[in-house]
């Protein structure tokens, strides 16, 4: 299977046809959060609620405008501010790291 790869300074990001194999095979690498994301809302959640930093895409279910709607909320969504740094939130991340550390 081969999974075609971007990346820029502020974000990685993996595509394959369905989006599905290349976001496993990204999250086999330790500190990698990936997430497959079909919209903007989605790409928007995964920032805020998951910490991704890896943005995975579907070649056969993403097209050109939505890719960009996606790539726009991808970026315009901190982790490190607002709702991405509410107390709930920040204890959903801690569980995510101890699952990471335990399985490491």
């Amino acid at each position: 299977m081969n999974h075609d790869r971007f990346s820029t300074k502020q974000v990685e990001g993996v595509c394959c046809w369905t989006g599905t194999g290349a976001g496993i095979a990204a999250n086999k690498v330790p500190g990698i959060r990936a997430a497959l994301c079909h919209d903007a809302e989605t790409a928007k959640g995964a920032r805020i609620w998951n910490h991704a930093n890896v943005l995975a895409l579907s070649l056969r279910a993403t097209s050109i405008p939505i890719a960009k709607e996606i790539l726009d909320a991808w970026f315009g969504t901190p982790v490190t501010e607002g709702e991405a740094q509410s107390e709930w939130n920040r204890q959903q991340i801690e569980r995510i790291e101890q699952l990471e550390k335990r399985y490491r």
